[in-house]
C-alpha cells in the first residue's frame, strides 16, 4: 500500500485503503446523482433528499466496487497467491496481487471472479428494487445500483487487456498456445484495438455534438490504451527478471563511513571523489544508518563542515533493505511502492552490498539484448 493511501481495515489479512483521489470521484458521483439522475427520476423530492440519497447511493456504489475487487482477492488467496492490498481510487478499485497465476485456469478463475461478483450484486439490488417499490429512496438507490453493477460487470468482461475480460481472453489463449508470453502479446494487441475503438467512438460522438458522452468514452479509450501498454511492459519485465536474484547484480564494494565524519568530508571523499550516491554509516563496526545525497541536500551547504553523518542519516531500522537471494522483480516493485532508488543488501545483520534501481534497469536491457 502506497504511503499516501488512507488505511481503513483488513479482510483476511488484506489491507483495505483509499487513495486521496477517491474523494474527488466520490464527490463527482454524488453530485451527478443529486443534480442530474435523481431529479430526473423523482421530481417531487426535496433538495435535502436528493443529496442525502445521492451520498448513500455513492457510498454503496463504492462498496460494490470494493466487493468486486474482494472477489478477485479471495479467489487469489484460495490459490495461495499473495494479495498485498485493495485500494479504491479515482478509476475505481485495484487488487494488488503480487504473484502471477501459475496456470491458465488460475488466471481465468481469478479474473472472472470480479465481474461475477458485480453481476450477483446487480441481481441482489434488483430484488431490493422490486421488494421496496413503495419506499421511494430505497427503490431509487437500488434501481441505480442494480444498473451500475450490471454495467460494471459487463464492461469488465470486454476482452480488452488488462480488464478482467482481457485476462479471461489471455487465459484462454494461454491454454491454447501453452505460451504465457505469446498470450500476453495477443491479449495486448486486442486490448489496444478495443481502446482505439473507444477513442474513435468518442471522437465520432464529439463531432455529433454529444460532448459529455464523447469526452467520457474517448477518455476511457485513452485510459485503456495507457493501461494495456503499461501492463504489457510490466509483464515483459516480470518475464525477463524471473529467476534472477539480487546477488547477481548488486555492487559488492559497498562504501562505509564512520558516523563522526562531516558531510563536507563525505561529499569530497565519496560523492565527488568516488562518484558514490550513498554510503552506509558505521559505528563500532556495525551499520547504524544510511546516507544519500538527498539527506545531504536537505541541509544548507554552509552547515556541511560542522554536521556529522550520524546527525542527518536515516537510521538503519527505518531503511528499506533487501537480501541477496530476493528476486529482482520483488525488489523493483518494493522500490516503486516505497519511493526509493537504492537498497542496502543485508544478511545476518551485515551489509553485503548495494542495489540501485539503475542496476536493475541496466540488467534488464542486457537481458533484452541477449534475447535478440
Amino acid at each position: 500500500m502506497k504511503k499516501n493511501t488512507i488505511y481503513l481495515f483488513q479482510v483476511k489479512g488484506i489491507p483495505i485503503g483509499l487513495d486521496p483521489s477517491w474523494f474527488l470521484v466520490f464527490a463527482l458521483v454524488t453530485w451527478i446523482l443529486a443534480v442530474n439522475y435523481f431529479p430526473s427520476e423523482f421530481k417531487q423530492w426535496s433538495l435535502v433528499q436528493f443529496w442525502l440519497v445521492a451520498a448513500v447511493t455513492a457510498i454503496l456504489f463504492f462498496v460494490s466496487v470494493f466487493l468486486h475487487e474482494l472477489g478477485h482477492s479471495l479467489v487469489a488467496l484460495g490459490y495461495k497467491l499473495p494479495v498485498k492490498s485493495i485500494t479504491l481510487y479515482i478509476f475505481g478499485g485495484i487488487s494488488e496481487i503480487t504473484s502471477s497465476p501459475a496456470s491458465p485456469l488460475q488466471e481465468f478463475v481469478v479474473a472472472v471472479a470480479g465481474p461475477l461478483t458485480s453481476l450477483l450484486l446487480a441481481a441482489f439490488f434488483y430484488v431490493i428494487q422490486v421488494l421496496f417499490q413503495g419506499i421511494a429512496p430505497v427503490y431509487a438507490s437500488a434501481k441505480y445500483l442494480a444498473y451500475i453493477n450490471a454495467l460494471l460487470g459487463v464492461f469488465n468482461l470486454i476482452p480488452g487487456f488488462p480488464l478482467d475480460g482481457g485476462r479471461v481472453f489471455r487465459a484462454i489463449v494461454w491454454a491454447v498456445t501453452r505460451n504465457l508470453r505469446r498470450a500476453t502479446e495477443i491479449a495486448g494487441y486486442l486490448g489496444q484495438a478495443i481502446a482505439f475503438i473507444f477513442i474513435l467512438l468518442g471522437v465520432w460522438l464529439l463531432f455529433r455534438g454529444d460532448w459529455i458522452n464523447g469526452l467520457w468514452i474517448a477518455f476511457i479509450g485513452w485510459f485503456l490504451e495507457s493501461a494495456v501498454v503499461g501492463q504489457v511492459q510490466q509483464e515483459r519485465m516480470h518475464d525477463l527478471l524471473a529467476g534472477h536474484t539480487v546477488d547477481q547484480i548488486m555492487s559488492r564494494s559497498c562504501v562505509m563511513s564512520p558516523a563522526e565524519i562531516t558531510l563536507q568530508e563525505l561529499v569530497n571523499s565519496y560523492f565527488l571523489g568516488q562518484g558514490q550516491r550513498c554510503v552506509v554509516v558505521m559505528r563500532l563496526e556495525q551499520p547504524v544508518g544510511f546516507l544519500t545525497l538527498h539527506n545531504i541536500r536537505e541541509l544548507p551547504r554552509e552547515q556541511w563542515a560542522s554536521t556529522q553523518a550520524w546527525q542527518v542519516m536515516t537510521p538503519m531500522d527505518k531503511v528499506k533493505v533487501t537480501g541477496p537471494k530476493v528476486e529482482l522483480v520483488k525488489v523493483l516493485e518494493e522500490m516503486g511502492t516505497d519511493g526509493v532508488n537504492q537498497m542496502p543488501v543485508m544478511q545476518d545483520g551485515q551489509v553485503e552490498g548495494m542495489l540501485t534501481r539503475e542496476d536493475i534497469v541496466n540488467y534488464m536491457k542486457t537481458l533484452q539484448k541477449l534475447e535478440k
